[in-house]
Formats: structure tokens, C-alpha cells, sequence
């Protein structure tokens, strides 16, 4: 099993503003330094919650920036909302990014949820999954053929073309939860993202089943999926004065993470997205200390 971890893009609280990208390159270096196989960014434009508004960083900007200053790691996306970008541009943008990380992008995408943002820079909050499958249509058709032609209720592609080429099996993947989107991923994708959780629970178990079902449906087998499951990973005595943990998290010592990790493999994940509270230095260390004792066990 895969692990990486996202990015620490987002304000964490009210008071600590938004990292400046000196923390985030740290982060992601130290993350490729300490072996973990991946980093991640959200795609947001704002939060706006409780009356409260808070920041962000552009997610592809970060990443094509930590690309720069990294060599191994893969580079993630969880997820680039479709409903942001043009999805001719996006598949532009996913093959070029993938050029220069020497073809170390997974594209993640999904249809949004947070209609704040969307309010607030003038895109439609109507029809999420069918504009989200009319998008995905240009996006796959883009890199996987090279070419897309597409005149749908929402997105228009008229001959369009990817030079130069994208490599063809970088791989798509949706976030999904509902039958609608379950079936989109079954279709079309090459990964698959479920989040946020601490242990594998009954809320997994679940979606993980319709996601067997919509695989029946249209005659695929799920195992030629990519299972990617995003997890919360807190450590409390380390978070600033008044920030709660996200729940349901993984916290503990080093070793009953590593059990957590371990029961997300047995689970059936191949890859786990983890969102360290507080992201830190010092949280990074320990939770490498965790994923060490993780595959030290899977060696044994």
C-alpha cells in the first residue's frame, strides 16, 4: 500500500493565516526525503463556513511548484474541481504538468461541493454531476486519445487537440460516494477516492460495496481499480490552542498508527491520503516514524 499526504495548502485555523510556500516546499521535501510515495493538494478557492471566510492557495500552482523542487514523489490532485476550469484547458494543464514532473501526476477530479466558492467567482452551482460527466468526457478523450469532439448541454470540445500528447496512461481519478458517480468512476476512471476516515469503518464498508455493484453493473472488474482512501491522522497534544482534531482520526503513539495504516491495507486500500493535524515538521516525523513501523511490519 501507497502513502502520501496533503499538502498544508489551507488556513488550519483563524489565526495562523495561510502557509506561505517556504512550509509547503519543506513539507513536501521532507515527505520525498522520509520515502513517502506521494503529496497532494486540494483544490478550493475559499472557505466560507459559520460566517467565516478563510484562504487557500491555487492548488496547481503548488504543485507545479513542488514539482520543481522534488524528484520522486508523485504529485496528486484531490480533487481539481471540473466546474473551475474549462476541461480542455485542464487536460492541457494535466499533460504539461505531467511533462515536467517527469510523469509523476495522478489527476484527481471531481464534480465540487462547496457552493460558497462557487458563488463567490461567478461559476453555476446547477447540475454539479452532469456538467462534472460532460467534462469528463473531454478530459479522458484528451488524454487518452488525444484528441476530443463533444458538443454536450454544458461543455463544448469542437476538435480539439492535445500537443504535445499526454502520456496516455496517466492515470484519472474520481472522488465518489454516490451511485451516480460511482458508476462514472466504474466507467471511466483509473482510481478511485473515498474520504475522510480514521480506522476502516461501516461508512467505508458501504460506499466500498456500491462501488462493487456499480463495477457489476457495467461489467468491470474492481480490481482493476485503483482503491485510494483519504485519512485523517491528529495529533492532539501538538495542535494550537483551540483547534480540534477533525473526527473520526487516527492518533495515538507511532505503533497504533501504524496498526491503523495496517487495517486500511487489510481493508483493501492501495493507497492512503492522509491529512496530518496539525501538518508540521514535527507531525511529518512522527507520522513517518509510523509509516516506518508500517512496513517494517509488512516485510516482516
Amino acid at each position: 500500500m501507497q502513502i502520501g499526504i496533503v499538502l498544508p495548502v489551507a488556513e488550519a485555523d483563524g489565526e495562523h493565516g495561510t502557509p506561505p510556500f517556504s512550509f509547503i516546499r519543506d513539507i513536501a521535501v521532507g515527505a520525498e526525503a522520509a520515502g513517502l510515495d506521494s503529496v497532494w493538494g486540494f483544490d478550493h478557492l475559499l472557505f466560507r463556513l459559520d460566517g467565516k471566510t478563510s484562504g487557500i492557495h491555487e492548488c496547481w500552482t503548488i504543485l507545479s511548484a513542488v514539482a520543481a523542487v522534488t524528484d520522486r514523489v508523485q504529485l496528486g490532485t484531490i480533487v481539481m474541481c471540473t466546474g473551475f476550469r474549462n476541461p480542455a484547458l485542464l487536460a492541457k494543464m494535466a499533460a504539461t504538468l505531467d511533462h515536467l514532473s517527469h510523469g509523476r501526476l495522478i489527476l484527481g477530479i471531481g464534480c465540487g461541493w462547496h457552493d460558497p466558492e462557487y458563488e463567490a467567482f461567478g461559476y453555476p452551482t446547477d447540475h454539479k454531476v452532469s456538467r462534472f460527466e460532460e467534462s469528463l468526457g473531454v478530459i479522458a478523450a484528451l488524454i487518452r486519445e488525444g484528441r476530443a469532439d463533444i458538443d454536450g448541454q454544458f461543455i463544448t470540445a469542437r476538435d480539439a487537440v492535445l500537443l504535445p500528447a499526454a502520456r496516455p496512461d496517466l492515470p484519472i481519478l474520481i472522488a465518489a460516494k454516490r451511485p451516480r458517480m460511482l458508476e462514472l468512476t466504474a466507467r471511466h476512471a483509473d482510481a478511485w477516492n473515498m474520504a475522510w476516515y480514521g480506522l476502516p469503518d461501516e461508512r467505508l464498508a458501504t460506499v466500498r460495496a456500491g462501488l462493487r455493484e456499480a463495477c457489476e453493473r457495467v461489467g468491470r472488474d474492481p480490481a482493476t481499480l485503483t482503491e485510494t482512501v483519504g485519512v485523517i491522522v491528529a495529533y492532539p497534544e501538538r495542535m494550537w490552542p483551540g483547534f480540534e482534531p477533525t473526527t473520526p482520526a487516527l492518533t495515538g503513539t507511532a505503533a497504533q498508527i501504524a496498526d491503523g495504516l495496517a487495517a486500511h491495507a487489510a481493508a483493501g486500500a492501495d493507497h492512503l491520503i492522509v491529512v496530518l493535524e496539525p501538518c508540521t515538521p514535527d507531525t511529518l516525523a512522527a507520522f513517518s516514524e509510523a509509516v516506518a513501523l508500517y512496513r517494517a511490519g509488512v516485510a516482516a
